[in-house]
Formats: structure tokens, C-alpha cells, sequence
């Protein structure tokens, strides 16, 4: 398994990739397309391709500090999903040897339980911070997710330091 790095919309597969960034993700969750043209070059992006061999499987979207890495958007293809991609891509993400930090909707539902089931069996855990993700779209309020970190909870000057790089820097590009 590996990632290949994109930093450029103008690469061949960077189609692909977003046909299953919007089907993978709700609108309200999307970034415009005009704001994921302008961070495709920013130094801490990172728009990862998911690749086992040479098949592609999947998307790691994450902003990579020296004090941790936020995994943005992560997805798999619908039809390799339940094969262990998204574990070993956790696992390879994991070996930067950084907190790893991403965000959850709350698990009210079979889905959402689930998701957050699957992120606890990889050792990631549930903090305890109340975390409001800013709109990625005008006209849009922010909303309520879950803060998971591997491989340990966040320390509180962490959490604020990951909160602020969010605010300023992923949301602020």
C-alpha cells in the first residue's frame, strides 16, 4: 500500500479522485472547487491517492504540521470498501509516527455508530472536546463532529493548537 501525492488539479487522475470525494461525502462537507484548486500546492496539504499496487482504492486528504497530522477526508472506492484498505491506510498514515487527528459525525445512528466503530478498533479514540467544524460553504453553518485521535487523546494544548490550525489555516486558504 502507498500514497501517491497530488499537487496539481491538472493530473490525470485528480478526476477520478473527486468523483468519489463527491459521492463518498455530503454536500455540506465538500470543499468548493475553487478552495481545493488554491491548497492543492499549500506546503502542509497533502491530496493523497490510495494505492494497493497499482489499483486506486481510495483517497487520504490531510494537512501534515510537525506537531500532528488532520486527516481532512478519507475515503475508499464503494466497491473495495470492507477489504482492509482503510485500516492499512490508517496504519500507514500512523507510521509518520505524529497524533493523528479527524473528525466524526456524533454516533446516532447505525452508520455514524459504526464509522466510529471501525476508527476504535485501529486505536483511535473519542475526546472529549466539544468541536464545532467551521462551513465550507457561505450560507452554511458549521456542525458538530466528534474528535478521534490515534494514537492516544489529545492533550488540551493539542486539541487547541489542531482547533486554531483549523480555524486560520485549513479553513482559511
Amino acid at each position: 500500500m502507498r500514497f501517491e501525492r497530488l499537487t496539481t488539479t491538472e493530473h490525470a487522475k485528480f478526476a477520478e479522485a473527486m468523483a468519489l470525494y463527491q459521492i463518498s461525502f455530503p454536500f455540506h462537507e465538500q470543499r468548493e472547487a475553487d478552495s481545493q484548486s488554491r491548497i492543492m500546492g499549500h506546503e502542509n496539504y497533502q491530496f493523497n491517492l490510495i494505492y494497493d499496487k497499482d489499483q486506486f482504492v481510495g483517497l487520504m486528504l490531510c494537512w501534515e504540521t510537525e506537531q500532528f497530522i488532520y486527516v481532512e477526508h478519507f475515503c475508499i472506492l464503494p466497491a473495495m470498501r470492507n477489504k482492509k484498505y482503510g485500516q492499512r491506510a490508517l496504519e500507514l498514515l500512523n507510521q509518520r509516527g505524529k497524533p493523528v487527528i479527524l473528525e466524526i459525525d456524533p454516533p446516532v445512528d447505525e452508520v455514524s455508530i459504526r464509522r466510529k466503530s471501525f476508527y476504535e478498533r485501529v486505536n483511535y479514540q473519542a475526546n472529549v472536546y466539544e468541536h464545532c467544524h467551521p462551513a465550507y460553504h457561505a450560507g452554511y453553518s458549521g456542525h458538530q463532529l466528534v474528535v478521534m485521535s490515534c494514537p492516544a487523546p489529545l492533550p488540551e494544548n493539542l486539541y487547541h493548537t489542531f482547533h486554531q490550525f483549523l480555524k486560520t489555516v485549513v479553513m482559511g486558504v
